[in-house]
Parts: structure tokens; C-alpha cells; sequence
């Protein structure tokens, strides 16, 4: 596809300006309108948001006519818009597991037979086993292949003329819908299905549904010829994938339109105290068989932020345990929660710590995401204790400590803390490798225990390397991620708490910074579950995850577990201060609940392409999630679903125009995020470690002297 941007001006327009001048000053003037735009902060939103507003327009055929700028798509007969794309979301929890059907409509009002690309977020631990494509009255069921041949299929049906559609996964939590042959004025139906199970902590439940692809900083300087996409950013060495993770975004008035009908159903046996969502304004009903529905109190949401649900059973109701069986293909499969004893914190002396606060300055941090981040170390510094020693390290394009080292916390030291973060702006890139090397670099002092709290939204396209950097410097410090925004990169900041064995803490709005933080610190102020060991009472098990993380106060340890039967007993033992606690817990009972053997798939799944930091091959991990993808039937790196329409419908070879679907941009975000987007480009160029605008005004200023010298030499 071929993104054009609204033109400036012919330079035919200015006949005084000789033509052997002409190549230094178009540079010139490109260089020069970079340089201001990025240093314009009054740039009106549609402007700034580098898309087009279609939602008042009809076909566009002339870029002068728009009054905004944006994408457009070059074609022989002018310009158009892509195809729209509307979403809807029903929901289904049982006990631990829910199910969600995410049903995506795609029309083309343009007169073309076009390719429809469309990048889109899911939970960053669901699992994706069914594809259905739609057509009239046709329904085709996509079919897991390993991910070469999938695409292989797909092509070959586009040759052919026929309906195709194929879902890839990009990330974790990114994935990608490409839809073969949409006619003109033609609308497709294709509908996922997956699995996950449900988030559990501090007496609350909690289930996320993203609905935006938030913009990802993308590092490295050299340009490789890595994977094909649509996106707007460059392919580099440190993310080879950028272009199928950075879709386009809707323009300012058109997110108004993009809106996602939703409907939850939680039939979870037991009376809630409170159900509510953090996000979005919703309306609950308690039906006759106590389950309960949950819907938008108008007719649909808006897709600026994730949708987050959130509920607590009655006093008394909090299961200490649950266990949920399935039987597939012979074995039979478990997930197991277990609620850890509590603590007697009361008597517990507190234990002194070294604290290293990190914040993402950003410029994906600006808006409503600085603000909370703001409030958010603010608790954090008001939470210390004389005893304590700590450090503020801030991050952008370039990475800066408050001090040189972690110093007591003192009055004076935490005055000038506060003072140094309220002063902080967003702006620039995300070069977070630096502040994570910075933070994990033990200092001089020395205290009990060692904790990094990350304050960022997560926006990176190269988390691999992070994970990898977190694994290998993290010593015996604790990192704990806090992920601000209303749609935080949840791959990234749940990876990264695993891997620092931490914990993620999502804040969604500044209104939730204390109680969140709150939750965090109890967590943080008393004694965990560490050296935890689980003994299944045979050597014949595989369980998710294989390495049991340490528990925190009121989180559960949750596995996904293959067993040869569930007539035996499973035993926990870990030690909190040098104690030994011990939990069993018979396998017998439990309830009957479908897609278990698949979460434990995707469990399994992740465990291998969390073995990629720690430096596994590469081709044996490919193949064994490959091989798991296909037996259990799961979208992953290695495999994808593909639906194929057995009637052709195009033209034989017809190459369809290729075209991205934009995408919402999430509330509050920042609107210059410090990477550019080809082309239609109206905001910030990409921030580095150099002072690019001196850069950029000298390299124009020596431009324009030789093309003036050499107009000079010629008369």
C-alpha cells in the first residue's frame, strides 16, 4: 500500500527558481517544515493527528480539497479512503475462564477490489482457536496451518480470485486480520474466538479487553529488510516487525464514530458485593439464574481505551481455592488457584529497602498519562521511611538520575524528589534500554531488599530485548511494572514484572493511583512466598508455569496443569522469612470446564518464547510452538488461521489494492510520540540521543549555500 501525503504546492507555481535548484530546495524545505513541526505545539488535533477526518467526506478525489491532513491511497483515478470496519464484542465467564467472540465487519465503499489489513490488540494471554468468515449466507471455517504455509494458502486464493482471510500473531497481544478480494461496496463478516482465564487480586476479579493498538517507540538506525506490512514506521535492526505493529490512526473526528458494541455475561457462582468498570460507562442485571449482564449504558462504547471490568465477591464468598477440569483427547487438564495464608503483618517488623522509582517521560506520556504517572511517584516517595535509602531516574529520548546514587530517605531528599518530578515534561522518544540498565545497577548502599517500580505505558516495538537485559541484570532486585494510560502495552509491562518476579499494576485513570498504589506498596511492605515448589505426587506432569513465581499478599498462584488423572493430592511448599508454609489440595471434585487442555497450550506456548531471553534456539522453539499450534488448534508466532471462500469472485491474478485500516488512538495519549509516520507526517520527528534540530538547521543551511554556490558557478 502507498500512503500519500497532501502536497505542498507545485514548484512549478514559483518560475523565478531555476531547475538546477530546484533538488536543494525541496530538501531544504522538507528539512526546514520537519524542524518547525516539531517544535509547533499549537498544531490544531486533526492536524496533528497525521490522518485523514472521511467520516464528513465522500470518495476523495482531490488532496487540496481536504481540510485536514491525513492518509489517503493513490490509485489511477485519484484518491480514497480504506475500507471501514466496525466490532463487536460478546463476552462469556465461567469461574475462572472467559470466552470472547469478537465479531469484525469490513466494507469497502470504494469502487475497487481492494486488500484489507487490519492490525488489531487482544489480551496479551489469550488464546486464539477459531476463525469464521462470512459471506452473504456463506460461513467458511479457518483452518490452523504453520504460519508459512498458511500464508502460502492465502496467497494462492488470492490468485485464484477467491475470499481470503488469515489472522497472524504479531505480538503476544497484536494481531493481524488481512482479508483477501473485498469488492466494491462489499462487506465481509469475520469473527475470532479465544480463551483466557480471568486476573485475581486483592479480593477483586478483573478482566481487560483492549480495543486499541497504542503506538510503539521503534529503536535502531538501520533500515533492514525485515517483515512486510502496512504500518507507518520503518523496519529497523532492533524491530524488524515494525510495520505490521504500527497501523495507521483514525483521524480526530472519525474516532467518534469507532465504537464497539459489548456484551458480558458472568455466570461465576457466587453473589458479587461490587461489578464495575473503571473505563467505560456500563448497566448490570442481576438474571433469574444469578448470573449477571453486563452492557453499555448507551448503545456501544467508544474504542479510545481498553474496556476493564472489575468484580468482588461478598464478604465470606472469596474462594481460597478453585480448581476447574477438562478432558481432551485422553488426558485430562487442570487450572488450579490457590489463595496463599495470609500473614500475620501486624507482627512483622518492616524490612529496609533500597528503591530505585523509573518514569517515562515520553512523549507518549503526555496528556492524562504524565499526570498520573506524576501522582503515582508522588505516593510512592511519600511512602518511604527514614531507614530507606532511594533514587528518581526519569527517561525519554536520553536517560537522567536525580542523584548519582540511592540516598536516605530524608526530608530534604525526598523535598527535592518531589520538586525535581513535578517539574517533569513529556516529551521525546522511549529509549528505554538505558533506564532499565541504569535501575538494575546495584549502587553503594546496601539494604534488606532491592525494588524498581517502572512507571510507563509500555509504547516499545522491541520487548524481546528488554526481557532479555531484565533477565540478565536483575540480580536480587524486584521489578514491579506500573502501567498508566488507558491502553498500556499489557505484553510488555506483564512480561516485565514476571521477569523482574514482580508484579504489574494497572492504572487506568488518575482517580485510581492512590487505592492501586496502595494495593502495590502492601505488597511490597510485607514478606512473600518465595522458593515456591509444587509436588504433584508423580513424575508424569506438565505444568504452566514450570518455574512458580514469588506470591505477593492476596494474589493467587494460578497453574495449568496435563495430569494422567485427577484422583491425587497437590502439594505447595514455599518459605516466607525463613519459614516453611505448606499447602495441600485434592485434585478430586472441581468443575467441568471447556478450554483448559488450550490455556494450558498457551501457557506452554509462552514458557518457550520466554526461553528466547534466556537464550534458546531459535529454530527448535519455533518448531515445538508450531507443533503445539497445530494439535491445539492455537494462533501463535509460528502458526495462523486461514479461511479460504471455495468460489472464486475476482478476476483471475487481479492484484487487489492493499490498505490499512487506521486505527483509534487511546485517550489521553500523547499525540507527538516521538517517532515519525511516513509521509503524512504532521508532529515530531524521531527522537534520539543527538540534538537533531541543530542537525537538521546546519545540514539545511550547508544544502542551501551549495545549491546558491553552484547557481553562482553556472552564470
Amino acid at each position: 500500500m502507498r500512503f500519500a501525503a497532501i502536497p505542498s504546492p507545485s514548484l512549478n507555481q514559483f518560475p523565478l527558481i531555476r531547475r538546477p535548484f530546484l533538488p536543494f530546495l525541496v530538501l531544504a524545505l522538507t528539512l526546514v517544515s520537519s524542524t518547525s513541526a516539531a517544535e509547533q505545539p499549537a498544531l490544531t488535533q486533526d492536524h496533528a493527528s497525521n490522518t485523514l477526518n472521511t467520516s464528513a467526506l465522500g470518495p476523495v478525489t482531490d488532496p487540496y480539497s481536504m481540510r485536514a491532513g491525513g492518509f489517503l491511497v493513490r490509485h489511477p483515478d485519484g484518491f480514497s479512503r480504506a475500507p471501514t470496519v466496525a466490532t463487536e464484542v460478546d463476552i462469556q465467564v465461567t469461574g475462572l475462564i472467559a470466552r470472547t467472540k469478537l465479531i469484525q465487519r469490513f466494507h469497502n465503499s470504494t469502487t475497487d477490489w481492494v486488500e484489507g489489513i487490519y492490525v488489531f490488540p487482544l489480551p496479551d494471554r489469550a488464546a486464539v482457536d477459531s476463525l469464521e468468515m462470512r459471506i452473504g449466507d456463506r460461513v467458511i471455517e479457518g483452518q490452523i496451518q504453520e504460519r508459512a504455509e498458511a500464508k502460502a494458502t492465502y496467497k494462492k486464493a488470492k490468485r485464484e480470485g477467491r475470499k481470503a482471510s488469515l489472522v497472524e500473531q504479531e505480538r503476544p497481544n497484536i494481531f493481524t486480520i488481512s482479508v483477501a478480494h473485498l469488492g466494491p461496496d462489499e462487506e465481509i463478516e469475520i469473527a475470532l474466538s479465544y480463551q483466557e482465564d480471568v486476573r485475581y487480586d486483592q479480593g477483586e476479579f478483573s478482566l481487560r479487553f483492549p480495543m486499541v493498538v497504542a503506538p510503539r517507540y521503534i529503536p535502531g538506525t538501520q533500515g533492514v529488510n525485515g517483515f512486510p506490512g502496512s504500518g507507518w514506521a520503518t523496519n529497523t535492526d532492533q524491530g524488524p516487525d515494525a510495520q505490521r505493529i504500527t497501523p495507521p490512526a483514525l483521524s480526530a473526528a472519525a474516532e467518534q464514530e469507532n465504537r464497539v458494541s459489548l456484551r458480558a455475561r458472568l455466570d461465576i457462582g457466587f453473589p458479587l458485593e461490587r461489578l464495575v468498570s473503571t473505563s467505560h460507562a456500563i448497566r448490570t442485571e442481576l438474571r433469574e439464574d444469578e448470573s449477571y449482564e453486563v452492557l453499555p449504558r448507551g448503545t456501544s462504547l467508544l474504542a479510545d481505551s481498553d474496556f476493564v471490568l472489575r468484580w468482588t465477591p461478598l464478604v465470606g464468598e472469596t474462594p481460597r481455592a478453585a480448581l476447574f477440569r477438562e478432558e481432551w483427547e485422553g488426558a485430562q487438564y487442570a487450572l488450579l488457584m490457590v489463595l496463599p495464608p495470609n500473614p500475620e503483618k501486624a507482627q512483622r517488623a518492616r524490612l529496609s529497602r533500597e528503591m530505585i522509582i523509573v518514569i517515562d517521560t515520553s512523549g507518549s506520556m503526555s496528556g492524562e498519562s504524565i499526570v498520573q504517572a506524576k501522582k503515582a511517584v508522588a505516593h510512592a516517595l511519600s511512602r518511604l521511611q527514614p531507614e530507606d535509602t532511594f533514587n528518581v531516574i526519569q527517561f525519554s529520548s536520553t536517560t537522567t538520575s536525580l542523584f548519582s546514587e540511592a540516598r536516605p530517605a530524608e526530608k530534604k531528599a525526598l523535598g527535592e524528589a518531589k520538586a525535581w518530578v513535578t517539574q517533569l515534561k513529556a516529551d521525546g522518544g522511549t529509549e528505554m534500554l538505558p533506564a532499565i540498565e541504569a535501575a538494575l545497577r546495584p549502587g553503594s548502599t546496601s539494604r534488606a531488599v532491592r525494588q524498581v517500580i517502572f512507571v510507563t505505558d509500555g509504547a516499545v516495538g522491541h520487548e524481546t530485548m528488554l526481557f532479555a537485559a531484565i533477565t540478565k541484570q536483575l540480580g536480587k532486585t524486584r521489578l514491579y511494572s506500573v502501567g498508566i494510560g488507558s491502553a498500556p502495552n499489557s505484553h510488555f509491562m506483564t512480561k516485565a514484572a514476571q521477569f523482574g518476579r514482580g508484579t504489574f499494576t494497572y492504572i487506568a485513570d488518575p482517580g485510581q493511583v492512590e487505592d492501586q498504589m496502595n494495593g502495590l506498596f502492601a505488597k511490597l511492605d510485607h514478606p512473600v512466598l518465595h522458593d515456591l515448589e509444587v509436588d504433584w505426587g508423580t513424575n508424569h506432569i506438565e505444568a504452566w508455569p514450570a518455574r512458580i513465581p514469588d506470591v505477593y499478599l492476596g494474589e493467587p498462584v494460578v497453574i495449568a496443569a496435563r495430569l494422567p488423572d485427577t484422583n491425587g493430592r497437590v502439594t505447595l511448599r514455599g518459605r516466607r522469612e525463613g519459614e516453611l508454609v505448606r499447602i495441600d489440595l485434592g485434585l478430586a471434585g472441581g468443575s467441568e470446564q471447556a478450554g483448559i487442555a488450550r490455556i494450558w497450550a498457551r501457557r506452554k506456548v509462552a514458557h518457550l518464547m520466554d526461553s528466547l531471553s534466556e537464550g534458546a534456539d531459535l529454530g527448535q522453539v519455533s518448531s515445538e510452538v508450531a507443533t503445539i499450534g497445530v494439535r491445539h488448534h492455537l494462533v501463535t508466532r509460528w502458526t495462523s488461521l486461514v479461511a479460504v471462500d471455495l468460489t472464486p469472485t475476482a478476476p483471475l491474478n487481479m492484484e487487489s489494492e492493499s490498505r490499512a485500516i487506521p486505527g483509534q488512538r487511546p485517550k489521553g495519549a500523547g499525540i507527538s510520540q516521538g517517532f515519525a509516520q511516513v509521509g503524512a507526517q504532521v508532529g515530531k520527528l524521531p527522537q534520539g540521543a543527538t540534538p537533531f534540530q541543530l542537525l537538521l538547521v546546519l545540514g539545511t543551511g550547508l544544502l542551501t549555500a551549495s545549491g546558491v554556490l553552484a547557481q553562482l558557478k553556472r552564470r
